[in-house]
């Protein structure tokens, strides 16, 4: 399976990507081109369901994107914060 296919299942979904350049990426998938996947980074790396600071907010970032030509591998984030 294509990454691009793998990204469109996991929109939405909390995912962990590793790229050729050895960077880990752990968010939330916002949105996928035939070029790039846009993923909203967790703040602090603190795991699945965390609500940081004061207040109810989930303690993400702004998304950013992250070439598919890039990508080595990607899974669901949820199985490594169980």
């Amino acid at each position: 399976m294509q990454y691009y296919d793998l990204c469109c299942r996991y929109r939405g979904r909390m995912v962990r990507i590793n790229d050729r350049h050895g960077r880990t990426h752990v968010g939330r998938i916002m949105n996928v081109t035939q070029r790039r996947v846009f993923i909203q980074p967790m703040q602090g790396g603190r795991g699945f369901g965390y609500f940081g600071g004061y207040g109810y907010g989930y303690g993400y970032g702004a998304a950013y994107g992250v070439a598919l030509g890039a990508i080595t591998g990607i899974a669901l984030a949820s199985l490594f914060f169980i």
